[in-house]
């Protein structure tokens, strides 16, 4: 069951516009901007527990989100690994 809707009136650039419903596809403008505003949403909410950690554990260095970079591009290429030698 999908979550009730209602119809609102927004204003935004005629390229940013066009440029979305062109790009919308079957489920149209609509659910292409509900997506879109979903996932500001989800990036709003991680920069506020960013926020909170940091005001409790301190920033995070460069070096220390390179090193986590580093191992999730290992890790990635060891699940690769793993599926190519199982097929």
């Amino acid at each position: 069951m999908s979550e009730p809707t209602g119809k609102y009136s927004i204003t935004m650039p005629r390229d940013i516009a066009e440029a979305a419903k062109a790009r919308s596809g079957p489920s149209g403008l609509s659910a292409y901007v509900a997506a879109a505003v979903a996932r500001q949403i989800e990036r709003d909410n991680l920069n506020e527990l960013i926020q909170v950690a940091e005001a409790e554990h301190g920033a995070i260095s460069d070096e220390e989100i390179q090193s986590l970079r580093d191992q999730l591009h290992q890790a990635r290429a060891e699940q690769s690994e793993r599926g190519a030698n199982a097929a």
